[in-house]
């Protein structure tokens, strides 16, 4: 995989995607909780939206696989 900083071992794309849901629903609980007051609140729309925005953002990305646009031809 070296000269193809584009491309990137699975392993590598689902830690990434683990991790950043992770900072993602910290940052929905602690949004929520601060607003509200209400722990059971941001719990529920923190274990909600991870569930609705992982599935959206996994049909965006196979939507995209699709679209040529601004990718980089490797050379050779």
């Amino acid at each position: 995989m070296e000269g193809h900083e584009s491309q990137e071992y699975r392993i590598r794309s689902l830690t990434k995607a683990v991790t950043y849901r992770i900072l993602i629903a910290i940052l929905h609980f602690t949004a929520v909780y601060l607003l509200t007051g209400m722990f059971e609140a941001a719990l529920g729309f923190t274990v909600v939206s991870t569930v609705y925005t992982s599935i959206a953002y996994y049909f965006h990305e196979r939507l995209w696989s699709g679209i040529a646009w601004g990718r980089k031809v490797p050379a050779g």
